[in-house]
Parts: structure tokens; sequence; C-alpha cells
């Protein structure tokens, strides 16, 4: 009788350890999931900085040169284009990388269209004498700062949470107990990043 009593008490042990044991993964993977969706509103919000900047940066240099009617349209294109992804894929993106990079795309379109934009203000020297223009230039310049810092964070979180998610016990637990707790997609670089770029005089 007491020896039964013993193990009941040893299985019921094991069960409860078990049981906290589960529930302190639980916690700690939605703890991760939630860090990973807040840097996630923190890249949306960077990016969503720059895209409000982008009508005040085109009106100031239409205003105070005349240019290239289609670098003008193919900014503000790309910057619809970009409202347009930013609809479609909302928070899922984190979990959906086809999203994700439609979302890294069409960011990629607009960071190009810019710089596009920014060659032609080069032929203006009068352009960047004005005060207002050059105050949207070193907002704009810090927006790609933010961009640039918020991406590395998001995968900074997307890859704790990916790392946590794929250890023991979380593994085995998400796979037995069927939590929904689904990777995180990363960020990726632009292609040709990696090739220094060519400058000529």
């Amino acid at each position: 009788m007491r020896r039964g009593l013993i193990v009941l008490l040893v299985i019921g042990g094991l069960i409860a350890v078990l049981a906290i044991a589960g529930v302190s993964q639980y916690n700690n993977l939605v703890g991760l999931q939630e860090d990973v969706t807040s840097q996630w509103a923190e890249v949306e919000n960077a990016y969503q900085r720059r895209a409000d900047l982008i009508p005040n940066l085109v009106a100031t240099v239409k205003g105070a040169a005349k240019f290239e009617q289609d670098t003008l349209r193919e900014v503000t294109e790309a910057r619809a284009r970009v409202g347009q992804v930013t609809a479609q894929t909302g928070a899922g993106a984190p979990e959906d990388p086809q999203a994700l990079q439609r979302f890294a795309q069409a960011q990629d379109q607009l960071t190009s269209a810019l710089s596009r934009l920014l060659v032609v203000v080069e032929r203006y020297p009068e352009l960047k004498a004005v005060q207002g223009f050059s105050d949207l230039m070193v907002a704009l310049e810090g927006s790609e700062n933010r961009i640039a810092v918020t991406r590395g964070r998001y995968n900074d979180k997307a890859r704790a949470f990916n790392a946590t998610r794929r250890r023991v016990p979380a593994a085995w637990l998400i796979s037995i107990l069927g939590w929904d707790f689904p990777a995180k997609a990363y960020f990726q670089a632009q292609a040709g990043a990696a090739t220094a770029p060519k400058v000529e005089f």
C-alpha cells in the first residue's frame, strides 16, 4: 500500500513538472512571438515615415526646378505600389515568406525610384540651397537609417523566435500538442547588394 502511494506521488510529481515546463515553454514562445509582431510594426512604421515624406520631397523638387516628369511619375507610382502591397500583406508578412518578399521588393522599387530622383536633383545646384529641400533630405536620410535599423532588429527577433521554436523541448511540444507557432520570415539583402557600387567621375 505504501509503495503504491509512493509510485503515485512520483508519477504525480513528474506530471506536475512536465505541466509546469510546458506552460513555461508556451509562455516563452508567446513572448517571443509578440516581440516579432511588435518589431514588425516598427518596420512598417519606419517605411510609412518614408512614404509620408515623399510627397513633400516631390513637391519641393517640383516647385524649385523643372525636371524630368518620368522620374516624378516613377516615384509616385512606386509609392502607390508600396501602399498596395502593404495593405495586402498586413501583419501576416512575418509568417509568409512570399508576402515579406513582395513587401521588400515594393520597398526596393521605391528606393530605386528615389535614387533616380536624387540623381536628377544633382543637376539643379540651386535646389540644394533651398532650406526646405535640405531639411527633407535630412529627414529622408534619417528614415533610411531607421529602416535599416528596424529591419535588423526585426531579423534579430525573428531569429530568436525561430531558434526557440526549433529547440527541445519546445519543438516536441509544438509537434505533439499542435501549438500554432509558425516560423517567421527574414528580410533578405537586396539583389546585388554584395557587389560594391562602381563610382565613376
